[in-house]
């Protein structure tokens, strides 16, 4: 058999198990407008648990899918009544809560666009998002988010570009007389909604659904154009992912703003699933007493509760953790042998006949093993997560590889997805009937992915490494008033540049090795705009050059070349002879420094704390935590950077990828 045939089966064998998780009795395949869901659902298993917030005070909220439907009525109706009309745009400033979806498909299926963010965002962002989204109507968290809003709203500079004359608080709060706002609270508004009947509305999968900001390279968010049609893709692809029945419990924890939680809900809830929502303080408890078939995650929480699993391990008596640890060390021999047989090992996709007998036969051999670690530890271990999970759903940002084998090897699935803002978010996903570690998976239906030359723009063959371009029914309309912008994101064969790096495996997953352009995305699925960050530390006289890292890590990270001679000053201040190579030893006597020194460290710590937290607009997420002073600058000489003097991250990245991996196993 050729080749080329032999992958054409394997890519026919895949559709054919993608078209087997699409049959569901739950079907949107006709669905246009994206509202129109929670109808069908109601008429279907209406009596099913929607939504249920055992946190909130007085008592907890449980919401079935009739009453879910009956209230998304009564919202969108209590908007039209107040004058609310289709395409008109509603600032939705709130977090994950059952009345945040409420009213995010309130607004909806009164026909109106959302433009959705965190009500813990910065005040500065929040009202750009106002101005920038010509919303009319802001829905607020509560009255302490109109407050932080008020002055920007109401100061007469800016009643022009705010020009926002309704608000709606998600509270039942007592609300504050207004002269040029209109405030009510959730249940004057629903009350309104009681009163009136709701005009039904018509649009069609091009009609634009939601507006989500995404960092920009200038500092300024960019608002990302959803329609109906692209939401809808996503809920009618998304099983050939996961299968979930009516009923499944799915354990909610982040902000729904983002678009991975907020369409992993969406997809989730229209399977007819009982969604359960729980934060930091409360995840360990709810994870055992409700025991979710599904979990939504960043890479961080996957980590947290791994670190939570050693922790116990290790305050085990010295003999428990001596047999724990041999059982894992044993474990990965045995996950590794069976990948191979499986040709799942991303090490070794196609491997000889040889090969695959000699794993064959370890995975035998490591089995009664593998079982009796099962029934001693892993079990247990699997009791810390209610002991019922179906699937983990990791995304926003890449799972390392000892957590993603730490998950393999106790006997819980975890489906890695890759997408970005601009795709709604999900093109890719691993499937767990092939579940390729290391990858982001398989192009979901009608996804499209090809790797390009970064510089020339031309296809590069099966293998080799390049930029990611996406095509598929996904993909946003655009920036929001933002024409130049959204040219630079999708040519015009509809081609979008995710600025990702990575490569395609034979049978077409996607593995993603690094960033192309800036944003640098941590673990816990915040995005972060290197630029500003480092202009900032720039201004510090001990530090010449600097570039931030941090894909895929828990917090950013640079690489600094000090400014050598304000540094020699600063060591004859202190009565010390500045040593700039790096393998000079510092005793005690010599009165020389080195870059490794303590004080050294201390001294560049305390600059990128200072300039850091001085810069506008800082966030927690901005701390650089490791950092390692180099000795050679960037420059074109070397290749690091471009002419005109812009440095090439990419080049930098490869550079140093030993240097910073080291950097942060040693923090």
């Amino acid at each position: 058999m050729s080749k080329t045939k032999g992958t054409n089966n394997l890519l026919s064998k895949f559709a054919e198990e993608d078209r087997k998780s699409l049959k569901s009795r739950l079907d949107y395949s006709n669905v246009e407008f994206f509202p129109e869901i929670w109808g069908i659902l109601a008429s279907r298993i209406g009596d099913t648990i929607a939504l249920h917030n055992p946190h909130v005070r007085p008592k907890e909220e449980i919401i079935t899918y009739t009453e879910l439907h009956q209230q998304i009525q009564q919202f969108a109706a209590g908007l039209q009544a107040l004058g609310v009309k289709p395409e008109q745009r509603i600032s939705l400033i709130a977090d994950n809560s059952p009345r945040w979806l409420i009213a995010d498909q309130g607004i909806m299926t009164a026909g109106a666009v959302n433009a959705v963010r965190s009500s813990q965002a910065d005040v500065d962002e929040l009202a750009y998002i106002l101005a920038n989204s010509d919303s009319t109507v802001l829905v607020a968290q509560d009255l302490q988010t109109f407050e932080k809003l008020r002055s920007a709203m109401l100061s007469p500079s800016r009643l022009d570009d705010l020009p926002i004359k309704l608000v709606i608080l998600l509270t039942v709060e007592k609300v504050p007389n207004e002269e040029v706002i209109k405030v009510l609270n959730y249940e004057q508004l629903m009350e309104i909604g009681a009163k009136n009947n709701l005009e039904p509305v018509k649009q069609n999968r091009d009609a634009l659904a939601t507006l989500l900001y995404t960092s920009g390279t200038s500092g300024k968010p960019k608002g990302v154009m959803l329609s109906h049609g692209n939401l809808m893709h996503q809920v009618t692809s998304l099983r050939t992912i996961v299968q979930p029945e009516v009923g499944d419990v799915v354990l909610s924890i982040l902000p729904t703003w983002h678009v991975f939680e907020r369409t992993g809900e969406y997809f989730l809830l229209s399977q007819g699933c009982t969604q359960v929502y729980t934060n930091l303080r409360s995840i360990k408890n709810d994870l055992k007493t409700f025991k979710p078939h599904y979990m939504i995650g960043v890479p961080r929480i996957w980590e947290s509760i791994y670190e939570g699993v050693q922790k116990q391990f290790r305050e085990q008596p010295a003999s428990k953790q001596a047999l724990i640890n041999r059982f894992l060390g044993i474990s990965n021999k045995y996950i590794k042998a069976r990948r191979i047989t499986q040709q799942l090992d991303l090490e070794n996709l196609n491997p000889s006949m040889g090969e695959k007998i000699a794993a064959s036969i370890q995975a035998t051999v490591l089995s009664p093993i593998q079982a009796l670690a099962e029934k001693i530890v892993y079990s247990k271990v699997r009791e810390a997560t209610g002991g019922r999970v179906k699937q983990l759903i990791s995304g926003g940002g890449a799972l390392a590889k000892h957590i993603d084998d730490f998950y393999e090897i106790i006997g819980v699935s975890i489906v890695v997805g890759y997408g970005l803002t601009e795709t709604s978010p999900v093109t890719h996903a691993r499937r767990h009937w092939t579940n390729l570690r290391g990858s982001a998976g398989l192009p979901i239906p009608g996804t499209q992915a090809k790797i390009v030359d970064l510089e020339t723009r031309q296809e590069l063959p099966t293998g080799e490494k390049g930029l990611v371009l996406l095509k598929g029914p996904q993909i946003m309309q655009g920036y929001y008033k933002n024409p130049e912008a959204t040219q630079q994101a999708i040519d015009s064969e509809g081609w979008f540049n995710s600025g990702d790096l990575g490569w395609l495996t034979p049978r077409q997953d996607i593995v993603l090795t690094g960033r192309a352009k800036d944003t640098i995305v941590l673990t816990n699925g915040e995005n972060i705009e290197p630029l500003p960050v480092e202009d900032a530390c720039l201004r510090s006289p001990f530090i010449d050059q600097i570039m931030l890292v941090g894909q895929d890590k828990k917090s950013l990270g640079a690489l600094i070349v000090p400014n050598l001679e304000a540094l020699e000053k600063w060591a004859k201040t202190q009565k010390l002879e500045l040593c700039v190579k790096e393998d000079n030893v510092t005793t005690s006597t010599s009165q020389k420094i080195n870059l490794e020194s303590k004080m050294i460290q201390d001294l560049f710590r305390q600059e990128l704390i200072r300039e850091v937290r001085n810069r506008p607009g800082y966030r927690p997420d901005d701390r650089i935590g490791p950092f390692k002073l180099i000795l050679e600058p960037f420059s074109m000489e070397n290749g690091m950077m471009t002419r005109t003097l812009k440095v090439r991250r990419h080049v930098v990245m490869e550079s140093y990828h030993d240097t910073i991996e080291r950097m942060y196993n040693s923090n």
